[in-house]
């Protein structure tokens, strides 16, 4: 019996880790099998392809086109030789990050047109996506102020303010008109983000 795949999706700050160990956690419960990914990476290649994506050349701009490039061609390696076989093994897949964060970050951060980003997406997933996507919720000022807290931030990371706002609106969006996904507020004190996340996967859990 094929796996499902639950994806994990948010701006900086949001709680990513956190919420994917909770999901493993519940699986765990379960008995379900499963294995962890991260986007872009996962693969000796797509980790090539992360580490460019985040870093950038000195000297040399990173144009919006070859981000999102990049981002596709690390995404394509981790889905065609990770996610996939994972899945058709029976095993489920615990994402963090998947195709709607380019939806997101890329269509609405960046402002790449809908018609671009429709076309690759179809090229490269065909009608590949997540069964479950929790997507956490946070005012991107909150969630920069804790990835400050981390340490320096990344190329990513230092987007003016307004980038983020209208990541964060696009993301708002994509989950509206999505029944696959679920919106966590991550503003909450993090026992009781956990707790939103579990009940969500008992729930889906309990529906299959």
């Amino acid at each position: 019996m094929r796996g499902k795949f639950i994806v994990i999706e948010g701006l900086e700050g949001a709680g990513k880790s956190n919420a994917q160990q909770v999901v493993c956690d519940t699986l765990a419960a379960h008995g379900i099998e499963f294995i962890t990914s991260r986007e872009p990476g996962g693969t000796p290649i797509a980790e090539a392809l992360r580490t460019l994506w985040k870093e950038g050349i000195d000297g040399e701009h990173t144009t919006d086109k070859a981000e999102l490039l990049m981002l596709y061609a690390a995404r394509t390696q981790l889905v065609e030789t990770l996610i996939e076989p994972a899945l058709n093994a029976g095993k489920w897949v615990v994402g963090d990050r998947h195709d709607m964060s380019t939806q997101a970050y890329q269509g609405g951060g960046r402002g790449l047109s809908e018609p671009l980003l429709t076309q690759i997406r179809t090229a490269i997933l065909g009608d590949f996506e997540p069964d479950l996507t929790l997507y956490l919720d946070i005012d991107p000022t909150i969630g920069l102020a804790r990835a400050k807290g981390r340490g320096a931030l990344d190329r990513i990371e230092q987007q003016h303010i307004d980038f983020f706002h209208r990541t964060r609106q696009r993301y708002l969006a994509l989950v509206e008109n999505n029944p696959k996904a679920v919106k966590i507020n991550a503003e909450l004190p993090i026992e009781q983000v956990s707790e939103q996340i579990r009940q969500v996967v008992e729930g889906y859990l309990a529906s299959k």
